[in-house]
């Protein structure tokens, strides 16, 4: 009859476990326009694709890129991390099965012959061995551990997001340097050419200073020019060498032994990408990482809504106890079992201190929501912008300095035929390297925006629907006729895709 009213007990208290205490999940809402600001450049589109370097043809780029998922060790401690954050899942999860420990004991004892209040009859000599065992388990008749479960889940899903934008940004560092690497290597190669143009007209000034044809000034002005542009190829020497170095430490590899040849030959422009404001929060691993981290938040009140309520327990324990061996005798067994409570009772605020930590932290994270998708929208507008600008900016000095380069030619042809002075020629000289100097900073810059757009896009970054048996949020609330609602099975349409 007790047993059955055990059980029956335990029953009832299972059949009412299953409550939820988490508030309805609602992110921040944020409109969604129907397009961006700046078009993107003309040309036929190229969809995102995960390596998406390979857009700009460059075998050394493409080689470099390899090695950020095999020697990065920034790489190496966000899977790290993903990794934990996957181990402390299957430890929330473990919460929710009984717990059962063995406890057997075989020992040969003997108690003192002066021990207090000992009775004649008993043996100074005797044996305690036993088989012993006990299980509990907390009936989760709130929801705590449930939503504590719900939580490892998403912060688990947004790891493997956060692992996804860590990538993504170090391929894109990497891009960035390669590409500002090229850019150096083709400013150098412009400078060695003008060093070598500038010592012969050092030299044809020399002569003719020899043949008193040109006064000492054309000579001194010469050298000038002479000098600073050597100057300035220290000065490209220093920052490509930094850039190696950074290269290097991106790529694993020790900056000592980490060679790149140079080359003025920069990586092509890749073509423009296929860009669409209402899918940007699909392709974004850091805003659904964000998202995922929001979900976590609201599941973790819950639980702390749930810490109010009292937790029930189902206690077993049993096993069997005899000073002798015979532990497999159904006489010597012993064995206990019952519900357990644990109700607070008083604890100085301690629970609402936590319950309101946990709605801040909610705070917190739509905060962070609702910035990462803000950031987004603004770095592609940022992107398509300078992409626009510094291409007209770089149409117009390739114009400049074709023109310099023909008015230097005409400079240098008139001095030696005595028609113009030498102060027309370093004039014209230096126009003419500034103007080069200057588009060729402008395409290096052009191209690292078209990396700033690749990763404002997400980088061909796709994410995975979150496990069946995790609760699915709900569609995000964007406003505007590219609002999404979800579909017949919950699952928002823009979440399916993940």
């Amino acid at each position: 009859m007790k047993l059955r009213f055990g059980f029956g007990f335990l029953a009832a208290l299972t059949a009412l476990s299953g409550c939820d205490l988490a508030p309805p999940y609602a992110p921040p809402s944020v409109a969604t326009p129907g397009a961006f600001k700046t078009a993107p450049p003309p040309g036929p589109r190229a969809a995102v694709a995960d390596d998406w370097w390979r857009n700009f043809h460059s075998p050394e780029l493409d080689r470099l890129e390899a090695r950020i998922e095999l020697d990065n060790p920034d790489y190496a401690g966000a899977l790290a991390r993903y990794q934990r954050a996957k181990a402390t899942l299957d430890l929330a999860s473990s919460a929710l099965y009984p717990t059962v420990i063995g406890e057997p004991e075989l020992s040969y004892n003997k108690q003192s012959q002066n021990r207090p209040l000992r009775s004649a009859n008993q043996p100074t000599y005797y044996g305690a061995n036993q088989l012993f065992g006990q299980l509990s388990w907390e009936i989760d008749l709130w929801g705590r551990v449930h939503d504590l479960v719900v939580a490892a889940k998403a912060g688990a899903q947004a790891n493997d997001d956060l692992l996804a934008a860590t990538r993504l940004s170090l391929h894109a560092t990497l891009a960035r340097a390669y590409i500002a690497l090229r850019g150096a290597d083709a400013q150098a190669a412009l400078l060695s050419r003008t060093i070598k143009l500038y010592q012969s007209a050092l030299d044809l000034t020399e002569e003719r200073l020899k043949q008193s044809i040109a006064p000492p000034i054309d000579v001194e002005r010469a050298k000038v020019q002479l000098a600073n542009a050597q100057a300035a190829s220290a000065d490209i020497a220093q920052g490509r060498a930094v850039l190696e170095n950074a290269l290097a430490a991106l790529a694993g590899d020790v900056a000592s032994s980490f060679r790149i040849a140079p080359s003025a030959v920069q990586p092509s422009p890749p073509r423009p990408p296929r860009a669409a404001p209402a899918t940007l929060l699909l392709r974004r691993p850091d805003v659904a990482a964000r998202e995922r981290l929001l979900f976590a938040a609201s599941e973790r009140i819950g639980s702390a809504k749930a810490d109010f309520l009292p937790r029930f327990y189902l206690m077993l324990s049993g096993g069997t106890q005899s000073t002798n061996l015979d532990l497999l005798n159904f006489h010597n067994s012993l064995w206990s079992y019952g519900p357990g409570l644990s109700a607070p009772i008083f604890d100085g605020g301690q629970r609402q201190a936590a319950l309101d930590a946990a709605r801040a932290d909610f705070s917190l994270a739509a905060a962070d929501y609702k910035g990462s998708i803000l950031a987004a929208y603004q770095d592609v507008e940022d992107a398509l912008a300078s992409i626009r600008w510094l291409s007209s900016q770089n149409s117009s000095l390739t114009t400049a300095s074709q023109s310099a380069q023909r008015a230097l030619d005409m400079s240098m042809s008139l001095y030696k035929d005595g028609a113009a002075s030498s102060l027309d020629v370093v004039t014209a000289q230096s126009a003419a390297l500034d103007a080069e100097r200057a588009r060729l900073a402008v395409q290096t810059r052009l191209l690292g925006q078209y990396v700033e757009l690749m990763v404002a896009l997400g980088g061909g970054w796709s994410g995975q629907a979150p496990p069946p048996e995790s609760p699915s949020p709900p569609p995000i609330a964007l406003g505007g006729p590219q609002g999404r609602d979800p579909d017949a099975s919950g699952l928002p349409a823009a979440e399916a895709q993940r």
